[in-house]
């Protein structure tokens, strides 16, 4: 039979045994808030990552027939490799009868072109060919940073309310991300959206500025805002959550103590 002595020697070892799957957890309360908050900081970023790194063409609408330098703003989304090449196909059912590339100091232009079924007239003449790629290689993006490939395109097409301008992203890793996905109405945004220009109606400037302006400038921003006010209602709600699971503990601990 076991004395008294044996017996709380036994429950305390018993007790020791069951505590090692919560030796991770830190012991002082202050330190459990900070790494549920740490913790929950970490998922918002993780989440809101992504949606910074897009591939975008600025500006982001322009009028039909008009004369535009459209620049597109390609990040290094990758912690270990190098953007090594940039492909950007250019719609030939709606053709640019004329576009021209602007060097990049450190990289190679590359224009691909096809034969059009029907010519496209223009105030500069008839034109039979047109641009359906334009390739860029032989320089680097590196992490954390990003570069601006230009094309000046003249004139935009007629009778369109859009260009999707769809691009593949290749790493030195030989990883390829492939930005062509649409957005759809009423859905989020795809993972990996292409490049859209807005057509907006005949007229306007001959040759438009790099950024958006008037309407399109304010939407931009409204658009931005409204993106960084849901991630901090998200952040805000992963913290309340924290907190009370951090007064749960502590109240369970004052329980049993």
């Amino acid at each position: 039979m076991q004395s008294r002595h044996e017996k709380a020697r036994d429950l305390a070892t018993h007790a020791q045994a069951l505590r090692p799957h919560r030796a991770w957890f830190p012991a002082r309360p202050i330190l459990r808030v900070a790494v549920l908050l740490g913790v929950c900081t970490a998922m918002v970023i993780a989440v809101a990552a992504p949606a910074l790194a897009h591939i975008t063409v600025t500006p982001s609408s322009a009028p039909q027939g008009s004369a535009a330098e459209l620049t597109f703003r390609v990040p290094n989304e990758e912690t270990q490799a190098d953007t090594v090449k940039i492909q950007v196909k250019i719609p030939t059912s709606t053709p640019i009868a004329q576009l021209l590339v602007r060097p990049v100091p450190g990289w190679t232009s590359q224009v691909q072109t096809v034969q059009l079924a029907k010519p496209v007239t223009t105030d500069d003449g008839t034109f039979s060919v047109a641009v359906s790629e334009v390739t860029w290689y032989g320089g680097k993006i590196l992490p954390g940073q990003y570069q601006d490939f230009a094309v000046s395109a003249d004139p935009l097409p007629s009778g369109v309310t859009q260009l999707v301008f769809k691009a593949l992203q290749t790493y030195s890793n030989g990883d390829v991300v492939r930005w062509i996905d649409t957005s759809e109405p009423g859905q989020p945004e795809p993972a990996h959206p292409a490049p859209v220009l807005t057509l907006t109606g005949a007229g306007g400037s001959a040759l438009l500025a790099d950024r958006p302006s008037g309407a399109s400038a304010a939407s931009a921003t409204s658009d931005a805002a409204s993106d960084w006010v849901a991630r901090g209602l998200a952040l805000a709600a992963l913290a309340v959550a924290a907190l009370g699971l951090a007064r749960g503990l502590l109240r369970r601990r004052s329980e049993h103590t």
